[in-house]
C-alpha cells in the first residue's frame, strides 16, 4: 500500500469518526432542544396560573398558593437556565479534534460501552449502537478521565479497556 493510500485511508476513518460525533451530538442537541421547549410551555403556564389567581375571601389561601406558584416557576426557570446551559457548552464540542485522551468532547469507545463526555443526559442511539451521554464528574467519567487508548480501568468490579477515543 502506497504511503497515500494509507494516508487517505485514515483520512476516510478520521472523517467517518467525525461523522459518528457528528450525529450523537445532533441528537443530543434534538434533545435538549425539546426539554427547552418543554420547560418555556411549563414556565409560561405556571406564570398564566400564578397570575391568574383570584384573590378569596380566605386570603392566606390566596398568598399561599401564589407563593407555591413562585416557588414552582423558580424551580423549572432554574431547570430552563441549566438546559440552556447544556446547549451553550454543548456548541463549544470541535468535533475536528483529534483526541488522545479522555477529555471533555471525547468519544470513548470501550469493551463495554461507548461515552460520549459531555454532561449526563443517558443513552443516545445511533446505528444499532448504544451510546452513553456522560459527565465527567460522574462515577464512570472520573474513573475513565485523562485516560489513553489501551488503558484499563476497574469499574463497579469490571474492567474496562478504552479502545479508541475519537
Amino acid at each position: 500500500m502506497s504511503l497515500q493510500c494509507l494516508y487517505l485511508a485514515i483520512h476516510d476513518i478520521i472523517q467517518m469518526n467525525s461523522q459518528i460525533k457528528e450525529k450523537l451530538l445532533k441528537q443530543i442537541l434534538k434533545k435538549l432542544d425539546q426539554q427547552i421547549d418543554s420547560s418555556l410551555l411549563e414556565v409560561d403556564s405556571i406564570r398564566e396560573s400564578r397570575n391568574s389567581e383570584t384573590k378569596s375571601s380566605a386570603g392566606d389561601k390566596f398568598e399561599t398558593g401564589r407563593a407555591m406558584a413562585q416557588m414552582e416557576l423558580e424551580k423549572m426557570e432554574a431547570a430552563l437556565a441549566r438546559s440552556m446551559k447544556l446547549k451553550e457548552d454543548l456548541s463549544k464540542i470541535n468535533i475536528q479534534k483529534e483526541y488522545t485522551k479522555v477529555e471533555y468532547g471525547s468519544l470513548i469507545i470501550t469493551n463495554v460501552g461507548n461515552y460520549l463526555a459531555c454532561f449526563a443526559l443517558g443513552k443516545v442511539r445511533h446505528d444499532g449502537m448504544d451510546y452513553y451521554a456522560i459527565s465527567l464528574a460522574s462515577p464512570i467519567g472520573q474513573v475513565i478521565v485523562g485516560k489513553k487508548p489501551g488503558d484499563r480501568v476497574l469499574f463497579q468490579g469490571r474492567e474496562i479497556e478504552i479502545l479508541k477515543i475519537i
